[in-house]
């Protein structure tokens, strides 16, 4: 049987550089940050002094404190961007409709704020006096849990944890259950809100974090001097939809969604495999899934984090499966301007990449200024760039070696 078409028809988002994703990809074709001071937990105690975190945001412009009360603020961004994603997609869902859509939702570390602040009852107020909704709290699938209940989707409800791929892999999977006729639709992507005591201070210990106290110049993909990543936070989520399906109902189509790819290093819980080979062989999966030959991508929103080992090894890696063509393409990481999402990466990543298909723009890579002599792609360096291209790609990598890829398709 033929494989259904995808399409993305629907997006919505809370970054750190808006809260929706026109005011956010405003911003990324401006080149601007939206990395600032570390303000959520005292700075004082931990070298990363910088963070991506969200401004202004409130859970009460979508849903009601009570319920609000009841979820880790991952799941509020969850359910915000979903909420949005519906309402650019105008769907909505009734008895029908609703058993042929479902949610696919993916987070890399769930609720640690809730872990946090219980653990912190139980030791100066005891075990009597932990919340009931602990658990619900902090798994990482509620999220995907909260935005089903919110809009009664009843397909597949279900949740990809897999690090910083975690995002793409819930698109992926996603796009997969579609394609192969078990939903309709689904509403899928990533969400995060790591920047807690415990979670900076893990990442802190593993040097996986910059060290730059310089805010405007911290993220630094691909440049020579980066030095670790910026952490950030919120949520991408994009609605899918069976093409016909959405064409019947005169539905607006961002991009189609042709190929995933996905693998394991088996190498190391946090290094790449040496020469990117992991992630090499999901971009070249998510290539011949969707039929495509290497010199039809012209575009790809790299994983880029800013940290020694993965800019080389993802470097290396395109170059691997793009052969010359390799330095033909732009390849540009939005993580300079938003910080690293962590699990949401992969959701607002897959969205900048659809955005630029359809409007031919590749987003830059801010920040960079000295080149590294291991690193000589085109990084579309500093500036926004004016492009016309059919295919792009967005690469996720996580840690436990967890490679994804997507290919999308202008329409």
């Amino acid at each position: 049987m033929e494989n259904r078409r995808v399409v993305i028809t629907g997006i919505g988002a809370v970054t750190p550089l808006g809260n929706s994703v026109e005011s956010t990809w405003e911003a990324v074709k401006a080149g601007r940050s939206g990395v600032g001071p570390l303000t959520r937990i005292d700075a004082d105690q931990y070298p990363a002094k910088v963070a991506a975190e969200l401004k202004d945001f409130s859970i009460e412009d979508y849903i009601e404190r009570k319920e609000a009360r009841k979820m880790d603020r991952f799941t509020h961004y969850a359910l915000a961007s979903s909420i949005m994603a519906m309402k650019d997609a105008a769907l909505e869902l009734d008895e029908k409709t609703a058993l042929r859509t479902g949610v696919w939702i993916g987070s890399g570390i769930g609720g640690m704020e809730t872990i946090e602040n219980q653990m912190d009852v139980l030791n100066s107020r005891g075990v009597r006096r932990i919340s009931p909704f602990f658990v619900p709290m902090i798994i990482p699938d509620m999220a995907s849990g909260q935005v089903s209940i919110h809009f009664g989707a009843k397909a597949i409800n279900s949740c990809s944890v897999t690090a910083c791929a975690s995002g793409t892999n819930s698109i992926g999977d996603a796009f997969k259950v579609i394609q192969r006729g078990d939903a309709d639709v689904m509403i899928s992507g990533g969400a995060e809100a790591p920047i807690t005591r415990l979670s900076v201070a893990g990442f802190t210990a593993n040097t996986a974090l910059t060290t730059n106290e310089d805010a405007s110049t911290a993220s630094r993909p691909f440049d020579k001097n980066r030095d670790g990543f910026v952490i950030g936070e919120g949520a991408g989520i994009v609605i899918l939809e069976e093409y016909e399906h959405a064409k019947a109902r005169g539905a607006k189509i961002y991009a189609e969604l042709v190929g995933y790819g996905s693998t394991g290093d088996a190498h190391h819980i946090t290094a790449p495999a040496p020469g990117g080979e992991g992630a090499a062989r999901a971009m070249q999966q998510a290539l011949e899934d969707a039929g495509v030959e290497k010199t039809d991508v012209g575009y790809i929103n790299a994983h880029g984090t800013s940290t020694p080992y993965n800019d080389l090894f993802e470097t290396m890696a395109v170059k691997t499966v793009f052969g010359d063509h390799a330095y033909k393409l732009g390849m540009s990481s939005t993580k300079s301007m938003t910080g690293h999402l962590l699990g949401a990466a992969g959701g607002i990543e897959a969205i900048f990449t659809a955005l630029a298909l359809k409007e031919g723009v590749m987003p830059p890579t801010i920040n960079y200024e000295t080149p590294d002599e291991e690193l000589d792609l085109d990084y579309v360096a500093n500036e926004a760039r004016t492009a016309d291209f059919s295919y792009a790609m967005s690469n996720s990598l996580g840690f436990g070696g967890h490679n994804a890829s997507l290919v999308l398709k202008k329409v």
